[in-house]
């Protein structure tokens, strides 16, 4: 038995909002199943390290992403402790895989050795 949880038109709307940027909407479909370097993300999208951390921080400071820090370096994860996990995860299911993503990334190298 699963419990749906709902959450009010402000709160959505600014969900939705947050996903309606493009970057950010990839962003999460690829923190959904791994945790990320901000410099992996930065490869990723051929962005500044500012602009990445922007993204990030809108993220987070909307409680749908993480970070956990190891030494300098920050990862960032999907929230599933989110009260709008259910919510964003039910668009972020319906999204093709960002998974080429990372794996192109691990082919030039940049994947396990950018943040060790």
């Amino acid at each position: 038995m699963s419990v749906k949880t709902t959450i009010d038109m402000e709160n959505a709307a600014q969900i939705l909002k947050l996903l309606s940027d493009k970057r950010r909407l990839s962003m999460m479909r690829l923190l959904q199943d791994h945790e990320c370097c901000v410099c992996e993300l930065v490869e990723i999208y051929g962005a500044s390290q500012p602009a990445i951390s922007q993204h990030l921080r809108k993220l987070r400071d909307s409680g749908v992403v993480k970070e956990r820090r190891k030494g300098q370096w920050i990862f960032y994860s999907i929230n599933k402790e989110s009260e709008y996990y259910e919510f964003v995860s039910v668009i972020l299911d319906r999204l093709p895989s960002q998974d080429q993503k990372l794996t192109n990334l691990e082919n030039q190298g940049l994947r396990i050795n950018c943040c060790e």
